[in-house]
């Protein structure tokens, strides 16, 4: 494998990483938050099963992932975390526009995605990235900060 990422759907042999990776993306949240973030509590065996889960893997392994899914008529970007190794490198933008074009080759118009109100830098890379905040709202305890994106071919 290339030293460049690939992005794959992700088979059940990944679990062991990717759960691994979503401890070490989303633990330093815990206590600026107070509490573990909604990913942490995710069933990726599930998420795997049903093939909502992409994995970009590079020569070390698993370096980050990214879960499609749907919401109403719109499809939900509903995880994005890459490796600390990788930080600054691009990948979360690049999985990021890998989840925008398969739900654009799906026919959905429009993607939205939400993350925790305390991650400010969340919010400013998807300002950056196109995305509009929509609302804001308390749900399963944790206050959550919706954006949406219009998708164009």
């Amino acid at each position: 494998m290339s030293g460049a990422p690939v992005i794959r759907l992700a088979r059940s042999d990944d679990l062991a990483a990717v759960e691994a990776l979503i401890v070490e993306a989303y633990s330093p949240y815990v206590a600026r938050i107070g509490k573990k973030p909604g990913p942490m509590f995710d069933d990726y065996a599930a998420l795997i099963a049903d093939g909502r889960l992409y994995v970009a893997e590079d020569r070390a392994g698993i370096a980050g992932l990214v879960v499609l899914s749907q919401r109403d008529d719109k499809a939900l970007l509903d995880n994005v975390a890459v490796a600390n190794r990788v930080r600054g490198t691009g990948l979360g933008k690049t999985l990021i526009a890998h989840a925008e074009a398969l739900a654009l080759d799906a026919g959905f118009a429009e993607i939205i995605l939400y993350t925790q109100e305390k991650m400010s830098e969340n919010r400013a890379i998807y300002s950056y990235l196109g995305y509009r905040e929509t609302y804001r709202v308390t749900e399963k305890g944790l206050d959550r900060v919706y954006f949406s994106k219009m998708l164009h071919p």
